[in-house]
């Protein structure tokens, strides 16, 4: 009867009631792992979703005022450019001016035909005649070179830019070959006129350029021309040529037209009167 009893009071084995026991533990604890990551996921979803509703509400909101922000800003550089042309205007207006008088004075200081060779030889007037015309431009692939730096101050290790310096020796050398009036891109050189560079821009009294850059000078067409290509300028100028394809073209013309420079000022030299003193 002890055996029968057993038996009914213990119909599974131990390691059956453990193991249907351990299953039925993780079976209820799984159920919540599964629901914890499904809720996660959702409320994950829930607050991207808000997110974005959130965002994009603000950027509609904020759309209006940045527009009025960016049109704003573009109005004040709008003005800032047109009060900057007219103070430009304003400046050359009076330059004109100042460049005028100066001609008059000089124009009643003496004798009518060395007055109007000073003025010539200072730029203070406008003058026409026979000369030569030389346009020199930049190669038309501008590179740089190994280390990516434009021309350096010596030598020919360049690009096919133009620089200041060229300028300034292609104009000295037309000087020295007799030209008796420069201009540069319309703008009249004088004895105080600086040839300059601003980054990659050249300045010619302060004011820029653009390539091509027109060179006229006033004198013996012919004359000048020969001089100056056999000139250590005109050699100069040729090499950069061969050498890194900056192109010039020099021509004889019959009759040149140059203006006056905007205004001649003398800052240091005094005229000598009849006594000697100034």
């Amino acid at each position: 009867m002890s055996l029968i009893t057993s038996v009914m009071d213990h119909s599974l084995d131990d390691g059956y009631a453990e193991a249907a026991a351990r299953k039925k533990a993780e079976g209820v604890a799984g159920m919540p792992r599964t629901l914890r990551a499904k809720l996660g996921l959702a409320v994950g979803l829930v607050l991207a979703a808000l997110v974005v509703t959130v965002g994009a509400a603000q950027a509609r909101v904020a759309a209006p005022v940045v527009a009025k922000e960016r049109e704003e800003l573009i109005d004040r550089i709008e003005g800032e450019t047109s009060a900057a042309d007219e103070l430009e205007e304003s400046v050359d207006e009076l330059r004109a001016d100042v460049g005028a008088r100066q001609r008059e004075a000089l124009a009643k200081s003496g004798d009518g035909d060395r007055s109007d060779l000073v003025g010539v030889l200072a730029g203070a007037v406008a003058v026409h005649g026979p000369g030569v015309k030389l346009v020199v431009d930049d190669a038309e692939d501008v590179a740089t070179d190994g280390d990516g730096q434009p021309r350096g101050t010596s030598g020919f290790s360049d690009t096919g830019r133009v620089r200041d310096r060229d300028m300034q020796r292609t104009v000295n050398g037309l000087w020295e070959s007799g030209a008796e009036a420069i201009s540069i891109n319309g703008q009249r050189l004088t004895a105080l006129s600086a040839i300059r560079a601003a980054g990659d821009a050249i300045l010619v009294d302060n004011r820029p350029l653009v390539p091509p850059y027109t060179v006229l000078a006033v004198g013996d067409g012919e004359r000048l021309s020969t001089r100056f290509q056999d000139s250590a300028d005109g050699l100069y100028l040729h090499a950069l040529q061969e050498s890194y394809g900056i192109r010039t073209a020099l021509s004889v013309v019959d009759d040149l037209e140059l203006p006056a420079a905007p205004s001649v000022i003398v800052r240091t030299a005094q005229p000598i009167t009849e006594k000697g003193t100034s």
